[in-house]
């Protein structure tokens, strides 16, 4: 009788390991939920659209926030960073800097912007 109990639970553990290894992607329902995780400042076109040099760090910084990065080698330049990590494990990053000379704005640049925080947040389209 054991035996028998083993050769069975034996078999259905072979059966199991067998047929996972056919899957390229486990079934939705036995996935475990991963929420999009985002890190980071959101700097939109419109937020960049309102700086104008001359401005100051604190408007600056109440308009973008507050930097992810400041070099304290470099105190005049703030790096903005927003990282978002999909579901489907695929990674957007946005870059964005401001520099400063004199304490007040001189120029920015970085990657392209997004409309809205919300262009950023959904999903993209499958594409076949």
């Amino acid at each position: 009788m054991r035996l028998r109990l083993a050769a069975v639970v034996v078999s259905i553990i072979g059966v199991t390991a067998l047929n996972g290894c056919a899957w390229k992607q486990p079934p939705n329902w036995l996935s475990p939920y991963r929420p999009e995780i985002s890190q980071g400042n959101v700097v939109t076109t419109e937020q960049v659209g309102r700086l104008a040099k001359g401005m100051s760090r604190d408007q600056v910084r109440a308009l973008l926030g507050t930097p992810m990065l400041v070099d304290p080698f470099r105190d005049q330049r703030w790096d903005y960073v927003f990282d978002l990590r999909r579901t489907d494990g695929s990674r957007e990053r946005r870059r964005f800097h401001v520099e400063f000379v004199g304490g007040k704005l001189e120029r920015w640049s970085g990657d392209p912007l997004p409309a809205t925080p919300v262009e950023l947040l959904t999903p993209r389209e499958v594409t076949k």
